[in-house]
Parts: structure tokens; C-alpha cells; sequence
């Protein structure tokens, strides 16, 4: 059940994700800035990295980090399946994962559109990792508590 729900999320990650990111390429010029409210704007740049740009221009070290940390996430799932709400930061960081993943078979690049001050752009994928990652902490966090007060 909890490799289901996770594959959900994932899933729905990957194609709100992807018609987002079709819809700022066929609509946003590359490098043109629209102002949504201030401290808000969609951008529409090309990451060739990881993360903030990290690994910039790599593309086999890019790959393989991504393969192993999806990997180990999975497996982190499918071994301890009943755990407390693991399927969700699972299905969050897999769908994004593989979201710009795809971006980055098809395009050669992955497109980021959001664009806080002081910033760097990021996109629906990278929103995911993110708060994927912090719920993951809590929820192992959460767990360890929990297994001592027993």
C-alpha cells in the first residue's frame, strides 16, 4: 500500500511538474522576466545542474547521483513499508527526481521558472525535493521518538 501511494504522488509530481514547465517554453521566452506580485516572478531559465546549479554541465555524475539517492530512497520505502507516512516525502522526492530528470533526457536541461529575490529560479520538481526532504526528516525524527517512548 504505501508503495502505491508513494508511486501516486510521484506520478502526480511528474505531470503537474511537466505541463507546467511545457506551458513557461511554449509561453516564456528564454531569459524574459513577467512580474507576478512583488517578490514573485516567472523566468524561464535552463539548469544544467543539480540543485542552485550544483554540478553545472556534468551530466554522468548528474545521472548517477540521481540514480543512487532515488535507489537508496526506494529502498528505504520498500523496507520499512509500514512506517508512519513515508510514502509521501518518498512519492515528493521520486516525482521530482525523475521530473527533472526527464527534463534533463529530453531537453538537455532542466527548466526552472520560479523566481524569489535573492534567489535562484527553481520549479515545481525542486519545490518537491525540498519540502520532501524536510518531511522525511520529521517523519524519521517523528519515528525515532516514538520507537524510544515504547
Amino acid at each position: 500500500m504505501a508503495i502505491a501511494r508513494a508511486g501516486a504522488v510521484g506520478s502526480t509530481v511528474v505531470a503537474v511538474d511537466q505541463v507546467v514547465k511545457h506551458t513557461v517554453a511554449t509561453s516564456i521566452n528564454p531569459g524574459q522576466v513577467i512580474h507576478i506580485v512583488p517578490g514573485l516572478q516567472f523566468v524561464h531559465v535552463r539548469n544544467t545542474g543539480v540543485a542552485f546549479g550544483f554540478l553545472s554541465g556534468s551530466g554522468a555524475p548528474v545521472y548517477i547521483v540521481t540514480a543512487v539517492a532515488l535507489i537508496a530512497l526506494i529502498g528505504f520505502l520498500v523496507a520499512r513499508p509500514d512506517k508512519w507516512l513515508l510514502w509521501l516525502p518518498t512519492g515528493m522526492l521520486v516525482g521530482g527526481a525523475i521530473s527533472n530528470l526527464i527534463d534533463r533526457i529530453t531537453r538537455g536541461s532542466v527548466i526552472d521558472f520560479i523566481k524569489l529575490p535573492h534567489w535562484p529560479a527553481f520549479n515545481i520538481a525542486d519545490m518537491n525535493i525540498t519540502f520532501g526532504v524536510i518531511i522525511l526528516v520529521v517523519v524519521i525524527e517523528l519515528g525515532a521518538r516514538r520507537a524510544s517512548r515504547s
